[in-house]
């Protein structure tokens, strides 16, 4: 595929919660949620968690103006602690539309942002950016367009305060990101079967195993039986296991890749800095940096 087709996804950020720095955590990574998607030369980020920083740091090296769409999930401090530390938003010279569709009708995104980057909580305002930021509150179920070849398809989540679950749509093929789910004990959630209906691609909330879910009920997270369970009932050839919980170190996580190898061949488990293009064999669309 040449490279104004390429249709990619990086992973800066796979862990869930809280970031961690930890020895036995350094394959798998121990940063907050982000993604990089690639839709030829178009620059979509979804979330905004510590791995922000680091994505940051590598767009400020190539040394080009920054012009990128940025997708919230929902705004729970993991998904957005990045943006402050975002070195891209400190130059006049790029521009940002940064959309979320969960918020509360009294709250509106560049509130929410304000708030976060408040003394006594952070030392300086949200207007110590200097590129062009535009704020976008958009409805849950909305088709989002972002120029004429690439379509953001969303849906509602299950998850405290409400969260997005986004579908990427370019060049004939599609990515599914869903994290900060919770599935009903032996149901499939309908709502999730039908944004991901036929995807390439599925990225989705396993923090818990089954085996600890059942602790953790309510807390607004899934596991990777049942992201298997709804890839499987989509005819989805692609499962990506994502928002690892901080207390699994990578002995834990090999363990998972293991025993999801066995229940759907070809799963994944998201590594930092993994690169994954859809629709091509596994053989051909992973690359996972040297560690």
């Amino acid at each position: 595929m040449s490279e104004h087709c390429d249709f990619s996804v990086k992973f800066w950020g796979v862990r869930g919660s809280i970031s961690i720095s930890d020895p036995n955590s350094i394959r798998y990574g121990g940063n907050t949620s982000c993604l990089e998607i690639r839709c030829g030369e178009r620059l979509l980020i979804f979330d905004a968690g510590s791995g922000l920083r680091y994505l940051g740091n590598e767009l400020v090296g190539r040394g080009e103006a920054v012009d990128a769409d940025i997708f919230l999930t929902h705004t729970h401090y993991d998904h957005i602690c990045g943006i402050p530390f975002f070195k891209p938003f400190f130059n006049p010279q790029n521009q940002f539309r940064l959309q979320a569709g969960h918020l509360l009708p009294e709250k509106n995104l560049r509130g929410v942002l304000c708030d976060l980057m408040t003394s006594p909580l952070f030392p300086v305002p949200l207007e110590v950016f200097q590129s062009k930021i535009e704020f976008h509150d958009f409805i849950v179920g909305d088709a989002l367009h972002t120029g004429s070849d690439v379509v953001v398809r969303t849906a509602s989540l299950n998850h405290p305060d409400g969260a997005t679950g986004y579908r990427i749509e370019f060049g004939g093929r599609s990515i599914c990101y869903l994290t900060d789910t919770e599935h009903v004990a032996g149901e499939l959630d309908q709502t999730i079967l039908r944004l991901i209906d036929g995807a390439d691609m599925v990225i989705y909330d396993s923090m818990f195993t089954e085996e600890e879910y059942a602790n953790c009920v309510g807390w607004g997270h899934s596991t990777w039986q049942a992201g298997a369970d709804l890839c499987d009932a989509a005819g989805v050839p692609r499962f990506v296991i994502f928002h690892h919980d901080p207390d699994h170190d990578d002995d834990f996580m090999d363990g998972i890749a293991e025993a999801a190898e066995k229940r759907r061949p070809g799963t994944l488990v998201a590594q930092e800095g993994m690169v994954l293009r859809p629709g091509k064999p596994v053989w051909q669309d992973l690359d996972i940096p040297v560690s």
